[in-house]
């Protein structure tokens, strides 16, 4: 049951424009969705998104509506329309790399069949320069988007909710890309929660993707269905926003592409493990002391690391996942058209 299921039976309009690939419908994102727009592109932007969102809203104005809008501008498979224009990259840069999408993916793949990049200093600064060109061009669509809505008048009635799916290395650990690791340069994304009437808190615990949707229904108001509410495992942030204390044990995971099996949690004091299910490897840091997670203190903290290798475990089996139960072989899931020919 979807948070557009929930809402569109609660007499809510429902729309969804989004940039295609992993929101598609194929995977079942459109489900409970009164329209829902998918680019032929498969990674598509907020300048086709955008547009058609507006359309949409002004046509709902005047009804109860649930709006998601999404674009893949920062994604490495995306380029922008014209192309970069290079904005921030260094002025003597010798143009190894020009930024496309055959490159960001070779190398993306070489990381992974070696495990580690070899870049110069100017090529990594050269990515992260277009990466924040994206962000900024995504930051002017998305403001585009802001300024309309505004002109419609129905601000002091909407909640917004502006997040991420991860976030991307850029060479960090010496990888590009997403999926592969759980470090704190893809798992840590932006929330931000505007509701009418809000007093501006900033909420420092850390909490989980998955508190968006019973945060939303409690704004709203919205009692979910009993399938529904037993689905959800996250937990509403409106205590949190309101400064009741939220700090717990937060869980991240990733099977990315069948390469690698990763579980990871991180407590409300910033010790995180991270245990690899293929080869029964686990790694530990002190993010409040080692941001990077340059330190892997999984042996000299053995009693530490056991403690939160526990209670991963102990999480994973009250959701009815027994990882220790099975053995975790790794291959290829072909996920881009190039690969598995």
């Amino acid at each position: 049951v979807t948070l557009a299921d929930v809402l569109r039976a609660s007499g809510y309009a429902t729309g969804g424009f989004t940039g295609n690939a992993g929101v598609s419908g194929g995977f079942g994102y459109d489900r409970g969705f009164d329209a829902y727009y998918a680019p032929p592109a498969t990674f598509g932007g907020l300048d086709e998104s955008v547009p058609r969102a507006l359309e949409w809203v002004r046509a709902n104005r005047d009804r109860p509506f649930f709006l998601f809008l999404h674009g893949y501008d920062v994604h490495g498979q995306y380029a922008p329309a014209g192309g970069l224009d290079y904005r921030f990259v260094d002025k003597d840069y010798d143009g190894r790399y020009r930024g496309s999408e055959h490159e960001q993916e070779l190398l993306r793949e070489e990381g992974l069949d070696r495990g580690a990049l070899t870049l110069r200093d100017a090529d990594v600064r050269f990515w992260r320069a277009v990466y924040d060109e994206k962000v900024q061009r995504a930051d002017e669509r998305f403001g585009h988007f802001l300024a309309e809505f505004a002109k419609l008048g129905l601000n002091d009635r909407t909640v917004f909710v502006v997040t991420s799916d991860h976030g991307t290395e850029l060479y960090e650990h010496r990888r590009f890309d997403h999926g592969f690791t759980l470090y704190d340069e893809l798992i840590r994304v932006p929330l931000v929660v505007a509701a009418p009437g809000g007093a501006g808190t900033a909420v420092t615990a850390r909490v989980s993707s998955i508190d968006v949707m019973p945060t939303l229904l409690d704004l709203l108001g919205v009692e979910p269905p009993e399938r529904a509410a037993k689905q959800m495992r996250g937990r509403s942030l409106v205590p949190a926003m309101r400064g009741e204390a939220a700090a717990r044990d937060v869980f991240t995971e990733t099977d990315y592409r069948a390469y690698t099996y990763k579980r990871c949690v991180v407590a409300p004091d910033g010790w995180k493990l991270v245990y690899t299910l293929e080869s029964r490897t686990r790694e530990l840091y002190d993010t409040a002391a080692d941001a990077g997670e340059t330190r892997d203190l999984s042996r000299a903290e053995k009693g530490r690391a056991d403690e939160l290798e526990r209670r991963l475990f102990a999480h994973f089996a009250g959701l009815g996942h027994d990882l220790r139960a099975r053995e975790w072989r790794t291959g290829l899931n072909p996920v881009y058209a190039s690969q598995g020919k």
